[in-house]
């Protein structure tokens, strides 16, 4: 969970007591008076089995117009690694009707922005714009969506956008290097191994054909949505959804095979070398993934292991800043938590830290592995959860004032295959993870068994390297 920014401005305790009041307060206003944000969103399935999620919120004239393709690097195949994100390069080179190049500009001329994004998990696509020009970006996107076409000498030349990209991201970045490490060692099944970007090897044997083939495969209209929000009409939006992309014609989704991650027996740990100036530590925990089944005792331990995140690390002076970063004996620069709740493959609960000077790795290993251990011997305090349910409920406040976010959200939870009410669910199902539950999670899922280890043995910088310049057509 991101910290509130103004939590570093105020004493702690005054600051946690105006926050809570000020969310109880929204929270009344909310429930008091009818607010047309507030109109719940809608899904619908178009005659060709493509999803079209609407979300009204009319506070003002704009919209936000997004296409979902539950497809990312996790659907790619050995030794074509980075073809998911190739391709969402390769979307903005034309169709039969639209040149390359030409999307952008006519989005630009409607007054609005655009721009896509690769993960593991999923391809999106989206258009910030006045609402009134919704129209023209979902004719502009289904014909992108349908008809994308490119030329090989335009692959080829695009193809070295990418790998320069990966240069100056990952191959830069001695950080980035040793979580792309880190991946392909914890995962040994799990397509999550491979970098969303690819394997440089991979990019230099890519093809156009690579390409279009990964294209026909997987996007058709059954593994896709539309998400609208904004200041829209339900039915027109609905209309105009058959319109524009339920007239497209149907095909079949193909069939995914499992691919299941075989249990770990042993801790494994990585030693990585990269010009550096700071050392950098990540545990890595093998943990359950939520799959939204009310009496599952796996799905309750994510939701706990979740809170546990935020008590060690959801906050300004949480349990891992107090304890590592602060005092005259303090450790570390920074340390951090992260659980990964949900993804369509395996998720892992992450420590982080950068050595303080004059310390080391392993004493930050050590360090974050105690504060966990020190949950399970103590447990957490009910001032602690309160703080961080505190939070949740500002966050979905706060999430509001986004279109951007509301119809991020409610494409991600599609991408899951969750109802468009997830979100609210979550939450409620948070607000319920007791002390106990905490406390528990926390004894169970950190032994040795679940653990990778990484440690950035920083090398000599090269004095004499400058930074590369972003490449021209670097989207995201």
């Amino acid at each position: 969970m991101k910290r509130h920014p103004l939590a570093s401005h105020f004493p702690q305790r005054l600051f946690w007591f105006i926050f809570a009041v000020f969310v109880l307060l929204i929270d009344a206003a909310r429930a008091q008076a009818p607010v047309v944000s507030a109109v719940a969103a809608q899904q619908f399935t178009l005659a060709n089995g493509m999803t079209l999620i609407v979300k009204p919120d009319q506070r003002a004239p704009t919209a936000v117009h997004m296409l979902w393709l539950r497809v990312g690097s996790m659907d790619e195949v050995d030794g074509s690694s980075g073809v998911a994100h190739v391709l969402e390069h390769m979307m903005f080179k034309g169709t039969p009707s639209v040149p390359a190049g030409e999307f952008s500009r006519r989005v630009a001329a409607l007054g609005g922005r655009e721009n896509a994004f690769t993960s593991h998990d999923y391809t999106g696509y989206y258009q910030q714009i006045p609402a009134q020009r919704l129209e023209d970006v979902m004719r502009l996107e289904s014909d992108r969506f349908a008809n994308s076409q490119w030329r090989d000498e335009e692959f080829r030349k695009e193809l070295e956008v990418v790998k320069e990209e990966r240069r100056m991201r990952t191959e830069d970045n001695p950080v980035a290097l040793m979580h792309e490490a880190l991946n392909a060692a914890v995962f040994v099944a799990s397509p999550y191994r491979r970098p969303i970007v690819g394997w440089m090897s991979d990019l230099e044997a890519l093809t156009a054909e690579d390409a279009r083939a990964f294209y026909q495969r997987w996007y058709v209209p059954a593994n896709a949505a539309v998400v609208v929000a904004g200041d829209v009409d339900v039915a027109q939006v609905r209309a105009l959804g058959e319109k524009y992309y339920g007239s497209l014609p149907s095909r079949s989704v193909p069939a995914r095979k499992p691919r299941l991650e075989p249990q770990q027996s042993g801790l494994k740990r990585i030693n990585f070398k990269a010009p550096a100036e700071q050392a950098n530590v990540v545990l890595a925990f093998k943990v359950p993934s939520l799959q939204w089944q009310d009496d599952s005792a796996s799905d309750a331990d994510a939701l706990a292991l979740t809170v546990l995140s935020a008590v060690l690390d959801g906050y300004q002076g949480a349990r891992l800043e107090r304890a590592l970063t602060q005092g005259p004996d303090r450790v570390a620069d920074s340390a951090g938590a992260y659980n990964g709740l949900w993804g369509r493959g395996p998720q892992l609960f992450m420590l982080i830290g950068v050595p303080a000077t004059g310390k080391t790795a392993a004493q930050v290993e050590q360090a974050l592995r105690e504060q966990v251990q020190r949950i399970a011997r103590e447990g957490v305090t009910e001032a602690e959860l309160a703080r961080v349910k505190t939070q949740w409920v500002a966050s979905e406040i706060y999430k509001l004032d986004s279109l951007f976010n509301q119809a991020r959200e409610l494409g991600t939870q599609w991408v899951q295959g969750l109802p468009v009410d997830a979100d609210a669910k979550l939450i409620a199902r948070l607000r319920s993870v007791t002390a106990q539950q905490v406390k528990s999670v926390a004894e169970r899922y950190f032994g040795d068994d679940q653990l990778t280890v990484a440690h950035l043995l920083p090398q000599p910088l090269d004095s004499q390297r400058k930074p590369r310049p972003a490449p021209a057509d670097m989207r995201h």
